[in-house]
């Protein structure tokens, strides 16, 4: 599986639709990516037969791009909303089914370990993201908290579409503060990889992310941060993970080679 992950600031700040990317203009691109915004909520959903309020459904939108990457609670939502946890799930499914969210669901290693139940919800491009939120320049999302969200959603995307398509991807999180931002697991052979992604580099792997190798052993993991506007990247083998292979970097500047 290549695991090279190219990336540019244009890229990462406008997603992947190529009308928003390659825009002949900086201004351009959020001009379109806010006329595709309105064209599925007005158009495109009632096509497929689905009566929800534009109005309604566009508020539910932007509030899951504020809680980008955050843990599900519909009865929060539901809240704001003024409207029933079954009916937010409703909305959550038409917009998962549009291919607009992703759920990324929980990963349980052991079940003594008070696992998180509920899952992670992206917006699954970045662009749109972004668009939802207002935020037209690299300066705007770099001052906004949904920064390192946004650049773990979108290289968590990246990953997904580059592994097999039967690899089942989650998340893992304890109560004691353990957390892998994704897993890949290959089907039959129960061969997990896990990821760990930063937008700025630290010193030292995270803890959360060292406990929770201890309890997932995954065959491999990688760390990969993002400082300023060039991506990089290593493979870990720290002695308390011992059972992890290093590999080569899976953020760079260019695809890895191996």
């Amino acid at each position: 599986m290549q695991l090279g992950v190219p990336a540019t600031p244009r890229q990462s700040l406008f997603g992947g639709f190529p009308l928003s990317f390659l825009a002949e203009s900086d201004a351009a691109s959020p001009e379109w990516r806010e006329a595709f915004i309105a064209t599925c909520l007005e158009r495109d959903v009632p096509r497929l037969g689905i009566r929800v309020s534009a109005t309604t459904l566009g508020r539910f939108w932007q509030m899951l791009a504020h809680a980008h990457g955050q843990i599900w609670n519909a009865s929060t939502i539901a809240a704001s909303l003024g409207v029933s946890p079954p009916t937010v799930r409703h909305y959550l499914g038409i917009l998962q089914d549009s291919f607009l969210l992703r759920q990324l669901q929980p990963f349980h290693a052991d079940l003594r370990k008070r696992c998180v139940k509920s899952q992670k919800v992206y917006v699954r491009d970045s662009g749109l993201l972004h668009g939802l939120l207002g935020l037209g320049s690299l300066d705007d999302l770099l001052g906004h908290p949904v920064a390192g969200p946004s650049w773990e959603g979108w290289v968590i995307e990246q990953i997904i579409a580059a592994a097999p398509q039967s690899w089942k991807p989650w998340f893992y999180r304890t109560g004691a503060g353990a957390e892998i931002d994704l897993i890949l697991e290959q089907p039959g052979k129960r061969r997990l990889l896990a990821f760990d992604v930063s937008l700025a580099g630290a010193p030292r792997l995270p803890k959360g992310f060292l406990l929770a190798l201890e309890d997932v052993k995954p065959a491999e993991a990688f760390h990969g941060i993002r400082e300023m506007d060039r991506p990089t990247g290593r493979a870990i083998a720290e002695p308390s993970t011992r059972n992890v292979r290093s590999q080569t970097a899976i953020f760079c500047s260019s695809p890895a080679r191996t």
